[in-house]
């Protein structure tokens, strides 16, 4: 990129920049990619809708991939139970990113999901727990919730790591730390597929270089985030917190688009 588009990007763009390396350092800390809140944030700015989901999908990709890394170095996954998760949540994903869907409708579809995520992170301290009894489902049940969710995804433009972690703490899975893997792995594999989805779709557009500036945040926050993990900050206050926010702006992008 040329010097002065950088410093030009740079100068109009600084809030997004930093919020989105604020977001990386937060959620990366507890295993998540900060799908949701991206595309809250994109959503109150004039970028197109269009290219909100790709943007939030490759920023979930940068942020996750570190924290996958390190939870597969710290041995943490149960391939037996990841295996039909992620199944068919990937050509799910995949089916979400091609759909064209109208501007209106994704606004809308954009707000309940925010205020569904919302209300779930606000809830959820009730379903983390620490009992090292775990519950295990069938591979049809494993599958479905998979698919449901990846399709959602795809859809909307997020991972769709916070729908699948409460889920999964609610009916004891496994041990928080295996749930967080796992939900960084659907995380990862979800936006990937749902990118490509996207790329599909005859609608696709990107506006690159505030992308990769803002990938390049998020990296950087991902990075710091997964190494400080929640010394600093515990899960549940990141998000009470962020559903306060996520909750707010949901409610404005549902009163202007319904």
């Amino acid at each position: 990129m040329d010097l002065d588009i950088v410093i030009n990007l740079l100068m109009n763009n600084w809030y997004i920049i930093l919020l989105f390396f604020v977001i990386a350092v937060l959620y990366s800390s507890v295993g998540f990619g900060g799908g949701s809140s991206y595309l809250a944030i994109l959503a109150l700015t004039g970028i197109a809708y269009t290219q909100i989901r790709s943007i939030s999908l490759l920023c979930n990709i940068v942020v996750v991939g570190g924290n996958v890394i390190y939870f597969y170095k710290q041995k943490l996954y149960n391939r037996n139970k990841v295996f039909p998760i992620v199944l068919f949540s990937i050509p799910m994903a995949f089916l979400g990113g091609t759909i064209q869907i109208t501007e209106s409708f994704f606004f809308i579809l954009l707000g309940c999901t925010l205020l569904f995520t919302a209300v779930t992170m606000w809830f959820s301290k009730k379903s983390i727990s620490k009992n090292n009894a775990t519950h295990t489902m069938s591979f049809s049940k494993n599958a479905s919730y998979g698919g449901l969710i990846g399709f959602i995804s795809g859809m909307v433009g997020i991972g769709g790591g916070i729908f699948l972690a409460p889920l999964l703490h609610m009916i004891r899975w496994d041990s928080p730390k295996k749930i967080a893997a796992t939900a960084s792995v659907f995380i990862l594999l979800n936006s990937i597929s749902g990118f490509l989805g996207q790329s599909f779709n005859p609608s696709f557009a990107m506006h690159w270089n505030l992308t990769i500036v803002l990938l390049l945040a998020v990296l950087l926050g991902g990075f710091i985030g997964v190494r400080i993990g929640n010394r600093y900050f515990s899960a549940i206050q990141l998000k009470r917190g962020t559903a306060i926010l996520i909750a707010i702006i949901s409610l404005r992008i549902l009163v202007k688009h319904l």
